[in-house]
């Protein structure tokens, strides 16, 4: 168990760099959208090297550090990377930037991820945005013993994800032209990409989209009473749907290719929170 001193220690040494700036939403930028974070207003970019006790990204794509400043008149803190367990990180060190930003006073979480399309009605470069998930595989942050400065011992998910968040996150999109899908986002550990069984298994269960990514984080914003508001960026059709492999490079440049639109309604969104 991280001790509790650690997530301290790392909010005190933000809290000295930001002189006085407080964010109050935590947005979280996954593979092919960390370019999104170029536009914050004012930025003060902190690496995640330089933060005691703080884990860092490996993946491509990720420059894995924090940009805090201004975007759309609201304070934010963007994450562009993200740390996984496939990188060797434990659940709880994955999501040590969450509570990090709980002490820092963050009361809202927008979480993104690219992800593989189970739904036979998606097209890669459309947005879903997450009304649940589904973890099957025993990687919680929560185990081990509950640190109660953050949250219950046992934490309700029946409402992960925002409702009144999502409704405003639907108005928004039609308000900005943009296709919205809304569906559930089921979590893999990676790296390696799913088999077509686990994608058909996957859809059996209800899912809509797949990833490596998100689900711990959503779990410990909840945990310590964040609001969270969740993304899914379909960089590509999950494995078995069309006859052609997979590949990282591919998620990066559907990525790269929709930046405009998932910047366009992000944004929309944060100036009506």
């Amino acid at each position: 168990m991280i001790p509790f001193a650690h997530y301290e220690q790392s909010a005190a040494y933000l809290r000295e760099k930001l002189g006085g700036f407080q964010p109050d939403i935590l947005l979280i930028l996954g593979s092919g959208l960390g370019d999104f974070g170029e536009r914050v207003e004012a930025p003060i970019s902190v690496p995640y090297a330089e933060i005691p006790h703080f884990r860092y990204s490996t993946v491509p794509g990720h420059k894995g550090r924090f940009v805090f400043g201004s975007l759309a008149g609201k304070k934010v803190a963007v994450m562009q990377g993200r740390l996984h367990l496939y990188e060797g990180w434990s659940p709880e060190e994955a999501v040590y930037g969450v509570r990090v930003m709980k002490l820092l006073g963050v009361s809202t979480m927008i979480v993104t991820n690219a992800g593989g399309a189970i739904n036979l009605d998606y097209k890669p470069g459309q947005i879903m945005l997450i009304s649940d998930h589904i973890l099957l595989f025993p990687v919680t942050p929560l185990t081990g013993p509950n640190e109660e400065r953050f949250g219950t011992r046992f934490p309700d998910m029946s409402k992960a994800y925002s409702p009144a968040l999502r409704q405003l996150a639907r108005q928004t999109a039609a308000d900005c032209g943009v296709h919205l899908n809304e569906g559930v986002y089921m979590y893999f550990p990676g790296p390696q990409f799913e088999t077509p069984a686990e994608i058909r298994a996957a859809r059996a269960l209800g899912a809509d989209a797949a990833g490596m990514s998100t689900v711990p984080e959503v779990i410990a914003a909840r945990h310590c009473g964040m609001e969270v508001l969740g993304f899914s960026l379909a960089t590509n059709m999950a494995a078995g749907i069309l006859d052609q492999p997979l590949t990282h490079r591919e998620v990066m440049e559907i990525g790269a290719a929709s930046k405009a639109v998932f910047s366009k309604l992000m944004l929309e969104i944060l100036r009506k929170l």
